[in-house]
């Protein structure tokens, strides 16, 4: 049982035993009362540090509250029978508030701290406990206890969304994953498919004739070598494919392929527009990159093209235009097109196609989301 004990969940780290060392202060304070107040003082210290540490253990839980409300009530009794700067442990409980996430909660807990913690200066002060100078040395921080609840919250909510955040992009990477399979699959069967069957069909005949005709016979075995040639070098293509490619590499390769075809371009792309974009977006923009250039050099029967790739706050904008045939109606959803609709849903980026007999101009977007996992203290 010892070995499971924790006195804090390690997923805070140092931070509960960092706060622990403004424990200390109390102790001046007990140490100078006297009979039966020390005696309440100590019992109500011990269950005050008890409800610190229950605090962590219960986050976000229903008895998180509860060790709440006791731990107000315990800077209350020492506020009121020990000295008016136990005020200060106040502290601690402005700490724990700021986790709720729920508004309402928030406000409550918020309201009846801000009494608790009002009633003690002014009784202090009825008393002559108080003086005017001890009481604007309390003023700065009785609003700073009241206010750092929102700080705390309004942090927690951000390492919360950036942890959603990375938790979306880490869905979308698999999502990704299970796309780029199904359609190297599809590849697969669309490319190798057919011609695996032609070999098998040539095999069988080539063992028929090799006793009829012999000649015809070689003339098969060539044929299904060089066919076997040809599926090894698709194969190979549809690997290299799917390697992860930068945008730098998908322009030049988008160039190269250009230039062989005898396609002029013009290419508009500052030097800069790669930089501090994410791996995944990159290689999305080149695998939808790729696809459109090809499609240029295998259907338009164009003679230019011009590639604009545009860097934005929101994302990355690529238009693609060629002065080709343009896209017939009834292949507007062909298997390049659709791939690349697919991909770009997938990071909630978009795909629009203006053609005409003049040529087809394709326009992508890309969002940019930039976070950073931070993690959160549960509520």
């Amino acid at each position: 049982m010892l070995r499971g004990f924790e006195l804090f969940p390690k997923r805070f780290g140092i931070y509960p035993y960092i706060w622990m060392i403004y424990l200390a202060m109390p102790l001046y304070y007990l140490a100078d009362a006297r009979g039966h107040e020390q005696y309440i003082g100590i019992m109500t210290f011990i269950v005050f540090v008890l409800t610190y540490r229950q605090l962590y253990m219960t986050a976000g839980r229903i008895l998180f509250s509860y060790w709440l409300i006791l731990q107000m009530l315990c800077v209350f009794i020492l506020t009121m029978i020990i000295d008016p700067n136990m005020f200060f442990l106040g502290f601690f409980t402005a700490n724990f508030i700021g986790w709720y996430t729920g508004k309402r909660i928030f406000r409550v807990f918020l309201l009846v701290f801000a009494i608790i913690q009002t009633i003690p200066i002014i009784m202090a002060i009825a008393l002559n406990q108080l003086s005017s100078q001890q009481l604007l040395f309390f003023t700065p921080f009785y609003l700073i206890m009241l206010i750092s609840p929102y700080g705390i919250r309004t942090m927690l909510d951000r390492q919360q969304l950036e942890a959603k955040l990375d938790e979306a992009q880490q869905h979308i990477k698999e999502l990704i994953k299970r796309e780029e399979r199904m359609r190297i699959a599809r590849d697969l069967h669309d490319t190798m498919g057919h011609t695996l069957s032609l070999i098998t069909l040539k095999s069988e005949l080539v063992a028929k004739l090799i006793g009829k005709n012999p000649e015809r016979a070689i003339q098969e075995a060539r044929e299904i070598e060089r066919t076997s040639r040809a599926a090894l070098r698709e194969v190979r293509q549809l690997v290299s494919d799917m390697r992860a490619i930068s945008l730098v590499e998908a322009l030049a390769d988008a160039k190269e392929m250009l230039r062989s075809a005898n396609i002029e371009l013009e290419l508009t792309a500052a030097q800069e527009v790669s930089n501090d974009i994410p791996d995944l977006t990159q290689n999305m923009a080149s695998l939808c990159l790729l696809e459109a250039v090809t499609n240029i050099v295998k259907h338009s029967k164009a003679t230019r093209s011009r590639i604009l790739l545009m860097r934005e706050v929101d994302g990355i904008h690529i238009t693609i235009q060629d002065n080709g045939t343009g896209i017939p109606s009834n292949q507007h959803q062909g298997n390049g097109l659709k791939g690349m609709s697919e991909r770009l849903h997938l990071i909630d980026g978009s795909l629009q196609i203006d053609s005409d007999t003049q040529g087809t101009q394709l326009t992508l977007f890309l969002p940019i989301v930039a976070n950073e996992l931070q993690g959160g203290i549960p509520s």
